[in-house]
Parts: structure tokens; sequence; C-alpha cells
């Protein structure tokens, strides 16, 4: 897949702002016109290309750094109601389909350009030089004629193409490197569009995540384990356990393996790139009376052994000092307490939809641990073995893991001498539909030989796999 660029307009250029003004002219004068005349039909001349024209501005004032791209809607709009003013004009067929074939041309360009298809804005540039020479064109006619008010009644369509000139200019292109969203990606994910066609289709096949759970049991031997969480306690990381190694571990097999980190959505799949969302529960006290609150964590590819318990005892810490009730998540979910039941199951399926179509608003996947990379759960605080935890359908948390307490068995060596061994258990529950057997296969055969040498994960990975297009 070509690499895209991305286009974005930033608040702080003038010509954003000039921009911004210019629509807003557009809409006051527009208005001022229609209450002067009784043109029709109003719909099409002056409530769409009002509507358009606020869409534009508030894209652009809110998030025009990022999503950028969908001013192609308004765009459209706009071209839309340029057609149809001159569709009931008095002009020849042939200039009807003049006018029709250069604003579909604007509108078309303008998407392909600021979806990064085109690189260059130049090419917008010239189209709509095209298209602004027409307007002019226009106003020309309609002034020599001695049409009624030529100037006074065009002037909200001249503010547009202003404003159209003025974003051309405040275009600039993202080279930072990083993600930025266009069409068909998620606030939490970058659409994967040169997955193989099986993959394609079983997100159809299996359409919920139960349908595509995949279990796996394993155990490995502790006693190295054991012994290098000691040596990081006599260092000074005194809360250092198995749940940092663990976590340490799946981070660096994302790091090695990234299309663990993507999940399925609306029956597309997703990468979350270098995003690597843990949700755990944490009790506040170890008793049936402790409440639980749930922790979500940002971890990076590029994270150590030291970054992720740094991070990872902060937010246990923050979360165990707040009083019940005051995390982020229980503030949400306490508004949802409030829904009375009978309109609770419609609140869910609106949920769902806008999930389904990328439209929870950030702020809700944010503290949704259902919206997440992967699950820990530890049975070891409990004394009981791991559990085979399920998978959610609602959400896209593609990974849930559980490991259990530390039990010993005797086993014989190579010479025929009993020994004494201790273990741990784990459990893996998986979407299978993110990648195949194969790769899951290399990935928990990776993460065996990473716990079995935990000291590789106190360096930065040489080289983090960038996951496919």
């Amino acid at each position: 897949m070509e690499k895209r660029v991305h286009y974005f307009v930033s608040r702080k250029n003038v010509f954003t702002w000039l921009a911004v003004l210019c629509m807003i002219a557009s809409c006051v004068t527009r208005g001022i016109y229609a209450g002067m005349t009784s043109q029709e039909p109003r719909f099409w001349l002056v409530v769409v290309p009002i509507l358009a024209c606020i869409l534009f501005v508030l894209i652009i004032l809110i998030n025009g750094e990022e999503l950028l791209f969908r001013t192609a809607l308004p765009v459209f709009m706009i071209a839309l109601y340029f057609i149809i003013r001159t569709c009931g004009g008095p002009y020849t067929l042939k200039i009807k389909f003049l006018y029709a074939v250069v604003y579909a041309a604007v509108a078309i360009f303008y998407m392909e350009v600021v979806s990064g298809k085109i690189g260059h804005r130049i090419f917008i540039g010239l189209v709509f030089l095209g298209a602004s020479g027409l307007e002019i064109w226009n106003v020309v006619q309609n002034f020599r004629i001695g049409a009624e008010m030529p100037i006074r009644s065009q002037m909200h369509d001249l503010f547009l193409f202003l404003a159209g000139f003025f974003i051309i200019c405040a275009m600039d292109i993202h080279l930072d490197g990083k993600f930025h969203p266009s069409w068909g990606d998620r606030p939490d994910g970058r659409r994967i569009r040169t997955a193989g066609i099986i993959t394609q289709v079983s997100a159809y096949i299996m359409a919920t995540r139960q349908d595509a759970s995949n279990h796996i049991h394993d155990s490995v031997e502790i006693s190295g384990i054991e012994k290098y969480i000691q040596e990081k306690k006599a260092e000074g990381y005194k809360n250092m356990g198995f749940m940092h190694v663990f976590l340490a571990t799946y981070v660096r097999a994302v790091a090695k393996y990234p299309g663990i980190n993507r999940f399925i959505a609306g029956q597309k799949i997703y990468s979350r790139g270098n995003d690597i969302q843990f949700c755990m529960v944490v009790k506040n006290s170890m008793s049936l009376e402790g409440e639980e609150s749930c922790l979500k964590l940002h971890l990076s590819p590029y994270d150590t052994i030291y970054d992720i318990y740094e991070k990872l005892d902060a937010e246990i810490e923050r979360i165990k000092k707040n009083p019940v009730g005051e995390s982020d998540f229980d503030k949400v979910a306490k508004l949802f307490t409030l829904v009375p039941s009978v309109l609770m199951s419609f609140i869910v399926v609106i949920l769902r939809t806008l999930d389904y179509f990328g439209m929870l608003p950030k702020f809700l996947l944010e503290v949704s641990p259902f919206h997440s990379s992967i699950f820990f759960t530890s049975m070891a605080s409990l004394g009981i073995n791991p559990i085979v935890h399920h998978l959610y359908n609602f959400g896209n948390m593609p990974v849930f893991c559980s490991f259990g307490s530390k039990y010993t068995k005797n086993e014989i060596d190579k010479d025929g001498n009993i020994e004494r061994k201790k273990y741990i258990d784990y459990t893996f529950n998986t979407d299978e539909r993110i990648v195949d057997g194969f790769y899951y296969a290399s990935v928990f055969k990776y993460i065996k030989k990473l716990l079995n040498h935990p000291e590789k994960l106190e360096v930065v990975p040489s080289e983090v796999a960038k996951d496919i297009e």
C-alpha cells in the first residue's frame, strides 16, 4: 500500500482564521439575502450551504490538525449547492454541464488531496482556480445584463471561494512520521487494509469475539524469575513481582509481533500501532468488602521492565489513594447507574452502534476497559489456579491473560535424580481473527523464552517491528 501524506490546518495559522471568518460571512450574508427574497427551494440554496459552512468551521477549529479529511463532506455539500444553483439558472445546457463538471471536480480533487491519495495540494488549487474563474465570469455576466442586485446576491458565494483559497493556503503536511487518521480509521486504531482474504472474511463468519475465542494453557518454571525478582527488590524495586515480569514480557512480544496489538471492530481489522493499552482490576483491600476499580495504562513497545514498573505502580498507588468512586472509570460507571433500567438496554444498543461505526467519543474509549489491547488478572493473589476468562463482545479487547499461584512438583532430571521445581500456570484467551495460528504459536513460544530470561526485558529492544498497512 502506498504511503499517504496527511494534510492538516493549525489554529495558529492566520489563513485558518481568515477561512473561518469568510465561512461565517458567507452564512450571515446568505441568511440576510434569503430574508430579502422569496427564492426557492430554500433548503438546497440556503439551508444546505449554511450547514456545510458550520460543519466545515467546527471540523477545522476542533480538530483540524487530525481530522481535516472530514471537511470533504461539507465541501461535497457546497459543490452540490453550486450544481443545483447553476441548473436552476438561465444558462444553456452546455454551460450547466460545464459548471456541474467543474464543481464536482473541485469536490473530488479536494477529497483526494485531504485523504492523502494525491500528494500535492497544487492539484486542488488548479481546479479551484478554474471554478473561481467560472464564478467571476458568472458575476460579470449578471452585471452586464443588468441582473437585480448582481453583487449583493452573490456575495455569500464569493465568500465561499475566498474561504477555499485561504484554507488551501493554510494546509500543511505532517512530517513527524507518526500515524494520523484517514477515512476508515478509528480514534483508537488504524485500519488494516492489506490483510489476507481469510482474515478479512473471518470477521463476518465469526461475528463476535466469543465465536472466535481460542484458549491456551501453559506453565513456566519460575526459579529464574523468582531469583530475578529478589535481585530487583534488593536494588530498590520493592514492589517488583510476577505481574511486572508478565506484563513486560507481553509488551516485548508486541515489539516483535505487532499483529497481536490488532483488534476487530465493525467486522474490520485495526491496529493500535505502538499504543499498548493494558487493563486490570485493582482492589483497595484484599477482603470480601474491598471495592474494585479498573486500571488502564498506555504502554509502548520501547518500554523496558523498569518503565513498566514505574508506570504500573504509580497508577496503582493513584487508584488506591483516591476515594472509592473517584477514578475516571468509576465516575463514568456511576453515571450509567443513574440511568433508569428501562432505558439502559437502549443506551447500550446506541453505544454498540456508535462503536461499530467508530464513532464513540474518545473520552469513553479512554476509560472503557473493554477497549484495550489486553486484560490481565492475577489469581496468584487469590491463591488459586488461573481461570480461562471470556472475551467481551462489547468493545474490542482481543486478549485476556490470567496467571495463577505458585506450586511445586517433583521431576526426574537427565541423571535420574528427583528435583523439586516451582511453576506458575497461565492462560490466554485470544481472538483468532486478528492473526492466524502460526502467528500466535510464534508469539507464545517467544513469551515462554522471555519468561525464562527476564533480564532481556531490561534493555530497549534493538528493533520494533511495524504492522502491515
